[in-house]
């Protein structure tokens, strides 16, 4: 350890690499070699944008490019020559993006590009072999005892759900469409959740205490995973009260002709 009292060396720096003056007065050699390349032509290529220098007698030139749809894009020839040699020599050509070039969107694997309501009729998404929404279950059994409880736990398949799997399912539903803070549930009354409804129908297995399907045709969500706490217009134990007027005011009389 060092006391407060030492002097602390300082971090290395790193060495900057000088720029060849040689090299960097190649500039028509290295525009002369790019228009060569497949690269570009004498129309394409614009000013020289500068050079920079890469490594030891390594330096870059960039020139502008002219090509329609590649704004912001500039070519650059990398030229070298060996110590104590006045002949330059070009190492390669390429054509780079500047700091205001268009790109294209980051490259996204087609599995992370798929949405929810994007698979159509016909369509194949096969689930990876390490998908961690799944986890491996039981193959059946020639018992048809066996296979009737088999059923209803999930058994006979190659995999069901993992708990990871069924938290993030139950997290979608509940924060979506289907959970207690849409529009629908807000608007209803206060006792007309989905739980104590007759049309709720509970899903099976963990899911069961707090999701179900619900069955009323006339409700906007049948057919549908809805949670406990959901609710709408159309529960089952929702009477509408009708108003009784004794006597109403007559606002306008229509019986009569006004002679005007």
């Amino acid at each position: 350890m060092t006391s407060e009292s030492e002097p602390q060396s300082p971090a290395p720096r790193r060495r900057s690499v000088r720029l060849d003056a040689t090299c960097a007065d190649a500039v028509d050699l290295a525009r002369a070699a790019l228009v060569e390349t497949d690269l570009a032509d004498d129309a394409s290529v614009g000013d020289h944008l500068g050079a920079r220098a890469e490594g030891e007698r390594l330096v870059t030139h960039l020139f502008e490019c002219l090509l329609p749809g590649y704004r912001g894009w500039r070519y650059a020839v990398t030229v070298t020559r060996i110590a104590r040699s006045k002949i330059v020599t070009v190492c390669e050509t390429n054509l780079l993006p500047g700091p205001d070039a268009i790109l294209a969107p980051s490259w996204v694997p087609w599995q992370e590009r798929v949405r929810p309501g994007d698979l159509g009729v016909g369509d194949l998404m096969p689930t990876e072999a390490d998908d961690d929404r799944l986890a491996p279950a039981y193959l059946e059994s020639d018992d048809p005892a066996v296979e009737e409880t088999a059923t209803e736990l999930g058994l006979g398949r190659l995999r069901v759900m993992s708990r990871p799997g069924r938290l993030d399912t139950a997290e979608r539903w509940y924060e979506g469409d289907a959970g207690p803070s849409a529009a629908i549930a807000k608007a209803a009354p206060a006792d007309a959740r989905c739980g104590t409804c007759g049309f709720y129908l509970p899903v099976a297995g963990s899911l069961r205490a707090i999701f179900g399907v619900c069955g009323n045709l006339f409700a906007p969500d049948d057919g549908r995973v809805v949670s406990a706490d959901h609710g709408c217009g159309a529960h089952s134990e929702v009477v509408a009260e009708a108003a009784t007027v004794d006597a109403l005011t007559t606002v306008y009389d229509d019986a009569s002709v006004e002679r005007v």
